[in-house]
């Protein structure tokens, strides 16, 4: 028994001294300092996210990475920041969305306005629009640096879209789908061949609109005329002698040189400091004050909750999740407006109604929602934020896509090639409707398009509502057509042109905060610890999880599920199933 005893004190003690030291470490982080003349470094060739994951495997796989929101927040902590004397942003041909390198170019323009410079470099400007794409963020440093011997690659914008109808014609798939309306073109990768004469329009005036957006930019940020910038930028590529004849780059040298010409800059004893460690060794911003709720809505829309799916590395808003935020944003007294931030290509109908629900009774209640557009919110992500008192985008957010399908995939003849053959019993003409072995028939026909009627016809109207505009008016710029923020701005469909530093602002205005008084900005629900979040997990709760990532590691086994279903239904288990489902509506 003294044993037993001895041993439990001495693991107590073992416990105790790992929590000591962990908190001292965790302590330490913030001890650090800045140095004086410090140069902050944002490496923009790393994995950059919408939100921060919380659990263990999706931070593993998005090691490396940083949010918007931290990279938006630190460059305004630096602009204040005597000891900073300037930034290097590391950029070439990383994958950034339009909107994306808005919202970085804007908080490095905001971060200049300090009389600090900022000097961009690049190996290399390759790929097709990642490469203008980051150019054009680079645009808004005084100085853009490439290395020798790279090429200037950037030439213009193109958008290539896949269709696999052929493909299903040989294989004896079947796609029976239907939109609402002619620009609905999500489902033309199954159903078409090429572009129709609307798809090409919408895809063409997105194109065309992204790509004066970004030579606007270039053309102020280089001192160009606009033509001088829309034509160097469409006749790339250049070896780099040639762009810095064209004056789109300040010169040619390794990063050494670069780095070392930014220490001349900054002072004696210049200092390089990654942004993230500066972030976390200086005091957050907005932590003091009356309160705005942010609340994230990223990723297809879904019935349930949130996830996040570690083999293709996307996440899903849950509805279940998302309306469990405003609830608690709703809830908390001390809230004074929210902030939903939504990047979202759309999903389900009935979760996109479920989540515009939800932001009506935060109006309702007093509660001022200001919607902040990330890369998407289109089709069910402009759902979700049609009700708001306030939309914000970037000009190159995708928006819009005011429309609705559904449909399945006609399989019988794929099948009957492998010499499979399914049957079955049903207890009334419509219970099989969505299977992939049987056709519609013109009866299910006209109940799938009174479907889609109605649904199209509560979509517009919502719009019409939640953006005061005359039905008629909506029917013009709906039709499923998607829009650029910019276009969306010019149409009604937004209020504002921005980002975090806008939304932020809308929202102090329109809760009645001074505009030169400080806010906290806190993410509703607060995050979970990982014990905390993995016991609600095991007991089957979270529907008010604030990560989107929370189920990630269920996600796993989750994955190997259709196939188990498929091997049930070819016989090859001795388990026995019958069917009774109808697939979710599409908003995408």
């Amino acid at each position: 028994m003294i044993g037993l005893t001895l041993a439990i004190i001495g693991g107590f003690v073992v416990v105790l001294g790992f929590l000591v030291v962990l908190i001292a470490f965790l302590a330490q982080r913030n001890v650090a300092k800045v140095a004086q003349n410090t140069i902050v470094e944002l490496n923009l060739e790393t994995n950059l996210m919408e939100q921060a994951p919380s659990d263990a495997l999706s931070q593993f796989q998005n090691r490396g990475g940083t949010t918007l929101l931290d990279i938006v927040l630190a460059l305004e902590k630096a602009s204040l920041d005597p000891k900073v004397k300037g930034l290097i942003v590391r950029v070439g041909s990383s994958p950034l969305m339009p909107a994306h390198a808005q919202e970085i170019r804007d908080a490095i323009l905001a971060f200049r306005k300090s009389k600090k410079f900022a000097i961009a470099y690049a190996e290399d400007f390759d790929g097709e629009n990642s490469g203008l794409t980051s150019y054009y963020l680079a645009s808004a440093c005084d100085e853009i640096w490439l290395q020798p011997n790279s090429d200037f690659g950037v030439a213009g914008m193109r958008f290539q879209v896949p269709f696999i109808r052929g493909a299903f014609d040989k294989l004896g798939i079947a796609p029976r789908y239907e939109g609402r309306k002619e620009f609905k073109n999500a489902i033309n990768t199954y159903l078409e061949k090429e572009f129709t004469p609307a798809h090409r329009e919408a895809e063409q005036r997105l194109l065309d609109s992204s790509f004066s957006v970004m030579a606007q930019g270039v053309a102020q940020g280089r001192k160009l005329t606009t033509e001088a910038a829309r034509q160097a930028l469409s006749e790339g590529p250049y070896p780099g002698d040639r762009a810095l004849a064209l004056h789109l780059i300040d010169g040619l040298a390794y990063r050494d040189e670069v780095y070392e010409k930014a220490k001349v800059r900054a002072g004696k004893n210049a200092k390089l400091l990654w942004l993230g460690a500066y972030d976390s060794r200086t005091d957050d911003l907005h932590t003091d004050g009356k309160r705005i709720a942010l609340i994230y809505g990223s990723g297809d829309i879904v019935s349930g909750r949130s996830g996040f799916d570690p083999m293709n590395g996307t996440e899903s808003m849950g509805s279940d999740t998302v309306s469990a935020a405003f609830r608690k944003a709703v809830d908390d007294k001390d809230v004074k407006a929210i902030i939903f931030r939504v990047d979202s290509p759309g999903g389900s109908v009935v979760a996109s109604e479920t989540i515009w629900r939800e932001v009506l009774r935060a109006r309702q209640a007093k509660k001022p929602v200001i919607v902040s557009m990330s890369a998407l919110a289109a089709s069910g992500g402009y759902y979700v934020a049609m009700g708001a008192d306030r939309i914000i985008a970037q000009p190159g957010t995708i928006t819009g896509s005011i429309g609705v399908f559904t449909g399945k995939m006609y399989t019988r003849a794929l099948w009957e090639k492998l010499g499979v053959s399914f049957d079955a019993v049903q207890t009334g003409p419509n219970a099989g409707m969505y299977d992939g072995y049987s056709d519609f028939t013109p009866e299910q026909w006209a109940v799938v398009r009174g479907s889609l009627d109605r649904i199209y016809s509560n979509f517009t109207r919502k719009v019409a509502e939640g953006r005061k505009l005359p039905l008629a008016r909506v029917e013009e710029i709906a039709r499923g057509r998607v829009w650029s923020g910019e276009d969306a701005l010019a149409r009604g469909l937004v209020d504002e042109l921005g980002g975090f530093p806008a939304a932020i602002q809308a929202a102090k205005k329109l809760a009645h905060i001074p505009e030169k008084e400080d806010i906290e900005l806190r993410i509703y629900p607060p995050a979970k610890g990982r014990m905390e979040a993995l016991l609600a997990l095991l007991n089957g709760e979270g529907e008010d999880s604030s990560d989107p990532r929370d189920e990630a590691m269920l996600s796993l086994l989750r994955s190997v599920q259709p196939m188990t279903r498929m091997m049930h239904r070819l016989g090859l288990t001795q388990r026995r199933q019958g069917w009774l489902r109808m697939p979710p509506v599409g908003v995408e």
